[in-house]
């Protein structure tokens, strides 16, 4: 029982508690670039807290759907969060889930959010609702495929046995399989996190919004909920891309809270080193016009199929 609350209190608090600064990281690293100030690492945390202490202004036409929606996505991705460990030096006491779970999770919030921008019959929300519903279209596959080839490899969907198992091979990214889900991999954080090249959440012009689209109506408390639900779902496919490529706890002697401790202090200068990564990305990348987005949606699938082929050539 101490193990799974354990488990619990470092999951949530952990990756709620960091989430938000991933975003701070990559906005400080593109204002560096571009030799400005930008803006406090813990921006979001301060936009958060005052959201928080705002009411939500709904519309007249809006029904259910857009009220729960914001709780639907804050607890779809929470639930992500669990199902993705950020260290395994934790064992739980129970089925954390499987690959095909995780990826139908963040369906469902996708799905709820899509609805939300329809319900209020705004003529941006439903443009980025049907931009949103294109691009998961296309890069879902990828995400399954890369993820079940790397489940083939470790004989098992789960994804604390599959992050155990990537602890015992040497170097992975040395391995071509492993290399090439990788940058599969690295495609769709920038895809489903609505990155440049897919989308620019710094964007105020509304004729290419996608995902800020789907937002708009949003205020208060509800557009807190939102952001912070992004935030956590930008932090799980980012702990997806370092514990299974990157993994480090196989370096660390012992159990205990002092292992425990360095792992999770190992874990955050990753997850900075990706949030510097996508940061440089984005500098020096352009915002894809729409119907180019599925050139790089079909890059992704073409390295992560390939990936899954290679595992057959060298034997599984």
């Amino acid at each position: 029982m101490s193990d799974m609350i354990l488990f619990f209190i470092v999951q949530i608090g952990f990756v709620i508690l960091t989430a938000p600064l991933v975003n701070g990281i990559i906005k400080k690293i593109k204002a560096l670039t571009q030799k400005r100030t930008g803006a406090p690492l813990l921006q979001m945390y301060y936009d958060l807290f005052k959201l928080c202490k705002k009411n939500s202004v709904v519309s007249d036409v809006s029904s259910w759907i857009f009220r729960v929606t914001p709780y639907i996505v804050l607890a779809t991705a929470i639930a992500a969060a669990l199902i993705v460990p950020v260290t395994t030096l934790i064992t739980p006491q129970w089925h954390t889930g499987d690959v095909i779970l995780l990826v139908y999770i963040l369906a469902l919030g996708r799905f709820f959010m899509m609805l939300a921008a329809l319900d209020t019959g705004s003529t941006f929300g439903g443009m980025g609702a049907s931009r949103e519903a294109m691009i998961s279209a296309l890069i879902e596959p990828s995400i399954l495929v890369l993820l079940i080839t790397v489940a083939l490899i470790a004989k098992s969907t789960s994804m604390f046995a599959m992050m155990t198992f990537m602890q015992t091979v040497h170097s992975p990214l040395i391995h071509p399989v492993y290399l090439l889900l990788f940058f599969a991999l690295l495609i769709v954080i920038l895809a489903e996190t609505a990155r440049t090249p897919v989308d620019d959440p710094a964007t105020h012009l509304e004729l290419t919004m996608v995902h800020e689209a789907m937002l708009l109506e949003y205020s208060g408390r509800s557009l807190a909920l939102m952001e912070l639900a992004a935030a956590i779902k930008q932090l799980v496919f980012i702990t997806l891309l370092i514990n299974l490529f990157l993994p480090h706890e196989q370096f660390i002697g012992g159990t205990g809270f002092a292992a425990l401790a360095i792992s999770l202090l190992i874990y955050l200068a990753k997850v900075v080193m990706v949030a510097v990564l996508i940061g440089i990305v984005e500098v020096n990348t352009v915002k894809l016009r729409l119907f180019s987005i599925p050139n790089l949606a079909a890059l992704s699938f073409i390295l992560s199929f390939i990936g899954f082929l290679q595992f057959f050539v060298f034997g599984g």
